[in-house]
């Protein structure tokens, strides 16, 4: 095992539309995709097809979705430890001029335990606050282990704030800030004082505020991608998350500013795609991102 994940597992349904349709108004979408969805979920995709495979505990139901779902992590070298539920997950997305409206149905009754593994080999651990228990005793497990820890703090869970003195590097986004009413600053200042060596907020088009090893606070500017060529936002946080894990094992003594500016182009690469699969990069593409808008950007 070199990387596991812990996460809540979707299908994700998007549609390209010019409009949302309300009440009994019926249109025809312009594309569509179906691909994996889940915030970590998608993270191990992307770090699996940017270094190799990866372990991934979470959520899975013995269904059709299910049965494509296995079939999707077995072409990506994902290595499934399910926790079973009775259904599948469901998110339902609709981009709109760098936007993008969500549905989702999730089931989260647990049908089976978390699954015990052994941790030997493994050097970095990614969650996103889902199967909060299992999230907090491998991020004990890991954290006890030496083994590097990272959170996608994509809102506030039961488990956020105890989670976080478990954390190495913890990227979060806005809409934590609101939740716990801080302003970015604010929140650097709080992931420094529980613990975290590595800490950002993520802004969107305004890019991320973070710190780095030394405790520096400085901002990385998002790449300049013409919104001509923005299709699908959804799921770009994801990538950026699976990118700098990627980065991180194939360089792990490599400064963090490194690993984000790799993940960054990721993310850039990411939105130009409609879905979760299609917007996964290669290492070329985030090579070919990074040349194309980074001198634009300096």
């Amino acid at each position: 095992m070199d990387a596991l994940f812990i996460g809540h597992t979707y299908i994700d349904v998007t549609m390209l539309a010019d409009v949302i349709p309300t009440g009994d108004a019926k249109d025809v979408a312009k594309d569509y995709a179906v691909s994996f969805g889940g915030n970590a979920v998608t993270a191990a995709f992307a770090c699996a097809k940017l270094n190799g495979p990866v372990d991934l505990i979470c959520t899975l139901a013995d269904d059709w979705l299910g049965s494509m779902f296995i079939d999707m992590a077995e072409r990506y070298r994902v290595a499934l430890h399910p926790r079973k539920v009775k259904r599948s997950s469901l998110s339902f997305i609709m981009p709109n001029n760098g936007k993008r409206a969500i549905l989702r149905a999730r089931d989260d009754a647990y049908i089976t335990p978390t699954p015990e593994l052994d941790l030997t080999g493994c050097r970095a651990l990614h969650l996103d606050g889902h199967l909060s228990q299992a999230a907090l005793d491998y991020a004990k497990r890991c954290r006890a282990a030496g083994i590097l820890t990272s959170l996608d703090g994509g809102g506030l869970r039961d488990n956020t704030e105890e989670l976080l003195g478990y954390i190495d590097v913890a990227v979060v986004a806005e809409r934590l800030c609101e939740q716990m009413n801080f302003t970015s600053e604010q929140m650097l200042d709080y992931l420094k004082k529980r613990g975290c060596r590595i800490g950002g907020v993520t802004e969107g088009e305004h890019g991320m505020l973070w710190f780095d090893e030394a405790g520096k606070v400085s901002r990385l500017p998002a790449l300049p991608v013409p919104s001509n060529l923005i299709i699908d936002t959804s799921g770009a946080g994801d990538v950026f998350h699976g990118a700098y894990l990627a980065a991180y094992l194939a360089d792990p003594k490599g400064r963090w500013q490194d690993h984000f500016l790799f993940s960054r182009a990721a993310s850039a690469h990411k939105i130009q795609h409609l879905g979760n699969e299609a917007g996964i990069p290669s290492r070329e593409d985030v090579a070919a991102a990074r040349k194309r808008f980074e001198k634009a950007s300096s």
